[in-house]
Parts: C-alpha cells; structure tokens; sequence
C-alpha cells in the first residue's frame, strides 16, 4: 500500500484507494469459503471488476500489468489481472522491467514525457516480487530468481532451443528447464485472450509464435 501510494506521488497520478474486501466476504459467503489458488484468483478478479467499473464510469483505458516472464509461463489470471485494453509490458521480461525502472529513475531523457527525476519506489525494484495474493508469497516459492528463469525463457522463445540447447546455453538444470518449457506450453490458451501490446523483441507472442492452445507436445 505504502508502495503503491509513493508510485502515484512520483508519478503525479491520481490514488484511490478501494477495498475489495467487501467482495471476498461476499463471495466467500457465495461460494462456501474457497480455498488456495480459489481464493487467490477472487482477488485478482475481484480488482479487476473494480477497475472495469471505473474504466466504464470515466472512459480511461485499463492497461494490464502482466509482463512477459509472469505471461510465459502463466503467472497471470485470466479475467483478473490480464483483464484490460492494452498491455504495455507484453514484450518485456521481468528483468527487463527492472532495468528500464532504474534507467528512468536516473532522470527524464530529452523529448521524453512524465516528471523529472525517479519515478518508481526503490524499494519495488528491491524487494522479492510478489503476487501478494496471499501472507509472505513470493515469486521465488514456485519459480527460479528471474535473472536465471528470464535467460531460459529467451533461449525458448526468442531462440526456439530445445531443453538441452537450453541447459547447456544457461547452467540450469535440464529438470528445471523441461518444467519451465512445460509451463510455457500449458500456458498458451491464456496468451491467446490477452490483450494487444508493445513488440520490442524478436519474437512476440501472437504474430510472431504461433502455438495451438491444446497439444500433446512433450519435453524435448
């Protein structure tokens, strides 16, 4: 929330803030106390039937959060956070956000639009990225650190490697890299419902890497 708040203050944007617990309680009550990822995806849903409503209410644009690595391999929830009209970071890893925050936070290069100086908390560059969709959730629980998972992911889409190409590309295990590939595969139904965006790379996904959404491909 801290967070959150000192984004909007760098950035000069307008902050609401909006409980959703209202929602979970009444949901809960609807649907007789979901549990585990359940009751996570209530929530990203929930915001997302908040952010629609003031979306239609004041004729904004909702722009989806989801970036490359979390939509590779499916670290996204349909009709939650992938929800909206347009997807700034749809071509750009994790790593890569991170990098273009603390490029920006540098100053404003000339011609380039937004307030001087930083514009993202440090400390959202710094800390364990998280769903926060449950208490001390952590990306790293259920994914290798990004800087390893962001190098085998290029090595598979950008380069089409198979798993051993890829192993022996980036010092991962071939276990982890088959499991990051099966990922990767599983996920494509969801890529295919979101929404357009920015094409940086060589390879994006929708025009560039055509999958079927059920296959029976396996580890290679």
């Amino acid at each position: 929330l801290e967070d959150a708040a000192e984004c909007a203050r760098l950035l000069g944007c307008r902050h609401d803030v909006i409980p959703i617990v209202p929602g979970v309680k009444a949901l809960d009550s609807m649907l007789g106390d979901p549990q585990g990822l359940a009751a996570e995806n209530i929530q990203s849903r929930l915001r997302m039937v908040t952010l629609m409503a003031l979306s239609n209410a004041h004729g904004h644009m909702l722009l989806t959060t989801g970036n490359k690595s979390e939509m590779s391999v499916g670290y996204a929830t349909l009709y939650g956070d992938m929800a909206g009209g347009f997807s700034v970071l749809k071509d750009a890893y994790k790593s890569t956000c991170f990098a273009l925050s603390r490029w920006r936070n540098q100053g404003r290069p000339a011609g380039l639009l937004g307030p001087d100086g930083p514009v993202m908390p440090q400390r959202v560059i710094d800390k364990p990225p998280t769903a926060e969709l449950r208490p001390n959730q952590k990306d790293e629980d259920s994914l290798p650190p990004y800087r390893l998972l962001d190098r085998i992911l290029e090595a598979l889409v950008e380069k089409e490697y198979s798993v051993a190409e890829t192993a022996d590309l980036t010092g991962a295990e071939p276990a982890l890299v088959a499991d990051i590939e099966k990922k990767l595969l599983r996920a494509e139904y969801k890529r295919r419902q979101a929404p357009p965006g920015v094409k940086i790379g060589t390879r994006n996904f929708g025009r560039d890497r055509r999958y079927p959404i059920t296959n029976a491909f396996h580890t290679r």
